[in-house]
């Protein structure tokens, strides 16, 4: 088992969008490690969870989590198939807590002129409240960068943040469009806006979706983004 000590270890070691992102942690009291191909990073607070972020063959993902994946409120987080791969071999039973999805895309997109960055969050947390009350990013909160917005008759009526992103994957979080302007394109135009300026500078964008949010799945897949099963693993009673 093989200690990856710097985030370009953990980007040599893995070419997943997921544990690259979740390297991020390296920077602030995080751990990684590789084994037959598999790699783990412990990340202390990322998205408001201790996690474990898991990729790579079963097998050493098992061996992996077997040694790194025991502590208290940790969240082990892979992909869905790979979970239930891993479980099946574990001498150590695990069940699972909460699937959900990851999205990720590359590449370019065309950046729309409707919305900008916007230079202070004025709005946002109202906005939040009123259309999406369970965001996970929030003006202030640490990790959560910046704000673009869509406003009509200058009032603000669609958001997106960036938050939580790592050195080569930009993250998008806080999706919000006033229940009073919905079915006009605000929201994908938001997203849009965020993913261009993220794929340009970090070269890949991603995002966490409820897996039973069909509409917002759409969306994002309407901006090329690609849907993985993921979920997190909790130790058996």
């Amino acid at each position: 088992m093989r200690r990856l000590r710097t985030t370009a270890d953990v980007q040599d070691a893995s070419d997943d969008p997921l544990v690259r992102w979740a390297a991020q942690a390296l920077s602030s009291g995080g751990a990684a490690w590789e084994h037959n191909g598999a790699v783990a990073v412990h990340a202390p607070v990322l998205t408001r969870r201790r996690r474990l972020v898991l990729a790579g063959p079963a097998e050493g993902v098992a061996s992996l989590l077997a040694a790194h994946g025991r502590g208290v409120e940790l969240r082990p987080l892979m992909e869905r198939p790979l979970a239930l791969d891993v479980m099946s071999v574990m001498p150590t039973p695990w069940v699972e807590d909460k699937p959900f999805g990851w999205m990720d895309r590359s590449g370019t997109l065309d950046l729309p002129t409707e919305a900008c960055w916007l230079g202070a969050p004025d709005g946002v947390e109202a906005l939040l409240h009123e259309a999406n009350p369970d965001s996970w990013a929030w003006p202030g909160e640490k990790g959560v960068c910046r704000w673009a917005g869509v406003h009509v008759g200058g009032e603000l009526v669609a958001t997106a943040a960036e938050a939580w992103s790592s050195a080569d994957v930009g993250f998008m979080m806080g999706v919000a469009v006033h229940p009073s302007h919905t079915g006009q394109g605000l929201g994908q135009r938001v997203c849009q806006f965020v993913t261009s300026s993220l794929l340009t500078l970090y070269g890949t964008c991603a995002l966490f979706v409820e897996n039973y949010n069909a509409p917002a799945i759409a969306l994002y897949r309407k901006l090329g983004f690609a849907y993985r099963d993921v979920t997190t693993l909790l130790p058996a009673a």
